[in-house]
Protein backbone atom coordinates (compact mmCIF):
# COMPACT_ATOMS: atom_id res chain seq x y z
CA UNK A 1 0.00 0.00 0.00
CA UNK A 2 1.40 3.38 -0.98
CA UNK A 3 1.34 5.97 2.13
CA UNK A 4 1.56 9.71 1.69
CA UNK A 5 3.86 11.61 3.38
CA UNK A 6 3.96 14.89 4.43
CA UNK A 7 6.89 16.69 2.76
CA UNK A 8 8.23 19.52 4.58
CA UNK A 9 10.95 20.88 3.29
CA UNK A 10 13.47 24.06 3.87
CA UNK A 11 12.93 24.79 -0.29
CA UNK A 12 10.57 24.26 -2.75
CA UNK A 13 13.07 22.48 -5.50
CA UNK A 14 13.58 19.76 -2.27
CA UNK A 15 9.74 19.52 -1.84
CA UNK A 16 9.50 18.70 -5.81
CA UNK A 17 12.47 15.93 -5.30
CA UNK A 18 10.83 14.43 -2.65
CA UNK A 19 7.38 14.18 -4.65
CA UNK A 20 9.21 12.82 -7.42
CA UNK A 21 10.44 10.35 -5.42
CA UNK A 22 6.92 9.60 -4.02
CA UNK A 23 5.85 9.13 -7.65
CA UNK A 24 8.37 7.10 -8.98
CA UNK A 25 6.98 4.47 -6.27
CA UNK A 26 3.32 5.06 -6.53
CA UNK A 27 3.80 4.39 -10.42
CA UNK A 28 6.04 1.93 -10.50
CA UNK A 29 4.93 -1.81 -12.20
CA UNK A 30 1.26 0.47 -13.31
CA UNK A 31 1.38 1.06 -17.31
CA UNK A 32 -2.45 1.67 -17.20
CA UNK A 33 -2.84 5.02 -18.40
CA UNK A 34 -6.39 5.86 -16.35
CA UNK A 35 -4.70 3.87 -12.69
CA UNK A 36 -1.42 5.91 -13.23
CA UNK A 37 -3.04 9.07 -14.09
CA UNK A 38 -5.76 9.16 -11.18
CA UNK A 39 -3.07 7.99 -8.83
CA UNK A 40 -0.38 10.88 -10.08
CA UNK A 41 -3.53 13.79 -9.65
CA UNK A 42 -4.42 12.33 -5.85
CA UNK A 43 -0.42 12.55 -5.00
CA UNK A 44 0.60 16.07 -6.62
CA UNK A 45 -2.69 17.73 -5.36
CA UNK A 46 -2.71 16.52 -1.96
CA UNK A 47 1.08 17.11 -1.60
CA UNK A 48 1.26 20.50 -2.41
CA UNK A 49 -0.02 23.72 -0.56
CA UNK A 50 -2.64 26.37 -2.35
CA UNK A 51 -3.81 24.18 -4.88
CA UNK A 52 -7.38 24.25 -6.20
CA UNK A 53 -7.42 21.66 -9.17
CA UNK A 54 -4.41 18.87 -10.32
CA UNK A 55 -5.62 16.95 -13.27
CA UNK A 56 -5.18 15.70 -17.32
CA UNK A 57 -6.67 16.68 -20.04
CA UNK A 58 -6.15 14.03 -22.56
CA UNK A 59 -6.06 14.55 -26.72
CA UNK A 60 -8.62 12.30 -28.49
CA UNK A 61 -7.30 13.25 -32.17
CA UNK A 62 -9.19 16.37 -32.46
CA UNK A 63 -9.24 18.14 -28.80
CA UNK A 64 -8.49 18.01 -25.27
CA UNK A 65 -11.11 15.96 -23.44
CA UNK A 66 -10.97 16.22 -19.28
CA UNK A 67 -9.25 13.18 -17.58
CA UNK A 68 -8.91 11.78 -14.03
CA UNK A 69 -8.15 15.00 -11.61
CA UNK A 70 -8.83 16.37 -8.50
CA UNK A 71 -10.42 19.47 -7.37
CA UNK A 72 -14.08 21.00 -8.45
CA UNK A 73 -15.84 19.96 -11.87
CA UNK A 74 -14.00 20.45 -14.61
CA UNK A 75 -14.69 22.38 -18.41
CA UNK A 76 -14.97 19.00 -20.57
CA UNK A 77 -13.87 19.67 -23.72
CA UNK A 78 -10.82 22.20 -24.87
CA UNK A 79 -10.10 22.96 -28.35
CA UNK A 80 -6.00 23.09 -29.10
CA UNK A 81 -5.05 26.92 -28.75
CA UNK A 82 -7.45 27.93 -26.67
CA UNK A 83 -6.69 29.01 -22.87
CA UNK A 84 -3.68 27.72 -20.86
CA UNK A 85 -4.12 24.24 -21.86
CA UNK A 86 -4.80 24.37 -25.49
CA UNK A 87 -2.33 26.63 -25.92
CA UNK A 88 0.34 24.15 -24.12
CA UNK A 89 -1.43 21.69 -26.22
CA UNK A 90 -0.42 23.42 -29.58
CA UNK A 91 2.61 25.21 -28.67
CA UNK A 92 4.26 21.74 -26.95
CA UNK A 93 5.40 24.10 -24.56
CA UNK A 94 4.92 24.39 -20.61
CA UNK A 95 2.77 27.55 -20.04
CA UNK A 96 3.40 29.07 -16.43
CA UNK A 97 0.87 31.71 -15.74
CA UNK A 98 1.34 33.73 -12.85
CA UNK A 99 -2.15 35.72 -13.19
CA UNK A 100 -4.58 34.25 -15.34
CA UNK A 101 -6.76 37.43 -15.60
CA UNK A 102 -3.50 38.38 -17.86
CA UNK A 103 -3.93 35.32 -20.37
CA UNK A 104 -5.86 36.44 -23.45
CA UNK A 105 -8.10 33.66 -24.11
CA UNK A 106 -7.81 32.25 -20.30
CA UNK A 107 -10.87 29.65 -19.91
CA UNK A 108 -12.84 30.11 -16.86
CA UNK A 109 -13.81 26.33 -15.78
CA UNK A 110 -13.29 27.46 -11.95
CA UNK A 111 -13.35 31.37 -11.18
CA UNK A 112 -11.54 31.17 -8.14
CA UNK A 113 -8.14 30.09 -9.96
CA UNK A 114 -6.02 32.89 -10.73
CA UNK A 115 -3.17 31.30 -11.56
CA UNK A 116 -2.28 27.57 -13.80
CA UNK A 117 0.57 26.01 -15.07
CA UNK A 118 -0.01 23.54 -18.00
CA UNK A 119 2.57 20.64 -19.48
CA UNK A 120 2.03 19.47 -22.75
CA UNK A 121 2.38 15.25 -22.21
CA UNK A 122 4.31 13.70 -25.49
CA UNK A 123 4.64 10.76 -26.25
CA UNK A 124 8.19 9.30 -27.73
CA UNK A 125 6.62 8.94 -31.41
CA UNK A 126 6.35 13.05 -31.02
CA UNK A 127 2.31 12.82 -30.69
CA UNK A 128 0.52 14.57 -28.39
CA UNK A 129 -0.94 12.50 -25.35
CA UNK A 130 -2.30 15.60 -23.50
CA UNK A 131 -1.54 18.12 -21.13
CA UNK A 132 -0.96 18.20 -17.03
CA UNK A 133 -2.87 21.02 -15.65
CA UNK A 134 -3.17 22.50 -11.92
CA UNK A 135 -4.27 26.23 -11.18
CA UNK A 136 -4.28 27.57 -7.98
CA UNK A 137 -6.35 30.17 -6.26
CA UNK A 138 -3.35 32.38 -5.18
CA UNK A 139 -1.76 34.89 -8.32
CA UNK A 140 1.79 34.30 -8.54
CA UNK A 141 1.56 30.73 -6.81
CA UNK A 142 3.76 29.03 -9.98
CA UNK A 143 6.76 29.91 -10.60
CA UNK A 144 9.99 28.38 -12.12
CA UNK A 145 11.14 25.93 -9.91
CA UNK A 146 6.83 25.20 -10.40
CA UNK A 147 8.05 24.38 -13.93
CA UNK A 148 11.23 22.45 -13.08
CA UNK A 149 9.01 20.38 -10.58
CA UNK A 150 6.26 19.81 -12.46
CA UNK A 151 8.15 18.88 -15.72
CA UNK A 152 10.22 16.20 -13.50
CA UNK A 153 6.89 14.94 -12.43
CA UNK A 154 5.83 14.64 -16.17
CA UNK A 155 8.77 12.77 -16.94
CA UNK A 156 7.83 10.39 -13.65
CA UNK A 157 4.04 9.95 -15.41
CA UNK A 158 5.28 9.18 -19.52
CA UNK A 159 8.26 7.19 -18.05
CA UNK A 160 5.45 4.68 -16.18
CA UNK A 161 3.64 4.87 -18.71
CA UNK A 162 6.34 2.94 -20.97
CA UNK A 163 6.83 0.64 -18.31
Amino acid sequence: MFELKPLVHASKREHYDELVRQARGLLAGERNLIANAANFAAVVFHSLPELNWAGFYLFDGNELVVGPFQGKPACIRIALGRGVCGTAAQTRETQLVRNVNAFDGHIACDAASQAEIVVPLILPDGRLLGVWDVDSPVIDRFDEDDRAGMQALCAVFMEALRG
